[in-house]
């Protein structure tokens, strides 16, 4: 792992997870809730045929929800409409989020010793922004911030947010490293020709990850911290 991240000019970190627990305050089903009561209304006020199905009905995942219903409807009715929504709950979310531990000292230690740093996320770059502002981490990033789309077939695990970082920094794949929590990071890194740190506080999330193909797992970003500040063998 030290090798992975001596060799990273740049590291591209996950948002929801790596840097924080976005909906602490504000659970997703929460969030996956109100995105239903919102595509009821539209549908009425359209007077469309009902845009959930059975599936997304009961989905805890606002972003199922969301790419659910655009796979439907694909149409400028009803998409845009919905992830302007999304995106307002993720900001609002983004107002309690829990930063993850050591996330922060990371961030610094990263800086301090001359990596760029980079957000690539599914979530909204305004919600990023929200978050790093916050907690006084935009320096940090410098506003390479890389997010959602209105082009839902750009989410991870397809690497566009990774090569919009890679271009933006500057950096060639092989001197870039991702840290990432669910296995469409890995995809997405993968994709990208990037080197992948997976991120698992939990033992099965961990399992997850390596059942993936997913190399190195750490259940704390101290250990990064730990590896990256190690004098040299």
């Amino acid at each position: 792992m030290r090798q992975l991240i001596v060799n990273a000019h740049c590291v591209l970190f996950d948002f929801d997870g790596p840097l924080c627990h976005l909906f602490a305050g504000n659970p997703a089903h929460t969030v996956a809730d109100r995105l239903r009561e919102h595509a009821t209304v539209i549908a009425r006020e359209l007077r469309l045929p009902p845009l959930l199905s059975a599936d997304l009905h009961t989905s805890p995942d606002p972003h199922h929800v969301l790419l659910g219903i655009a796979a439907r409807r694909p149409g400028r009715d009803v998409v845009p409409r919905l992830e302007a929504e999304l995106t307002r709950q993720e900001v609002s979310a983004a107002g309690t989020a829990r930063p993850t531990p050591y996330a922060a000292p990371l961030l610094a230690a990263l800086t301090r010793r001359g990596r760029q740093v980079a957000v690539v996320t599914n979530n909204s770059p305004l919600a990023v922004e929200r978050f790093l502002r916050r907690h006084g981490l935009t320096g940090f990033v410098g506003g390479r911030i890389h997010g959602r789309t209105r082009d839902f077939s750009r989410l991870k695990p397809h690497p566009d947010v990774v090569l919009r970082a890679l271009a933006a920094s500057g950096t060639p794949p092989e001197h870039a490293l991702m840290i990432g929590d669910a296995v469409s990071d890995l995809g997405a890194a993968r994709a990208a020709g990037v080197a992948f740190l997976g991120y698992a506080p939990a033992h099965r999330a961990a399992e997850t990850l390596r059942a993936a193909g997913a190399e190195h797992v750490v259940g704390s970003l101290e250990e990064v911290i730990t590896a990256l500040v190690a004098p040299p063998a």
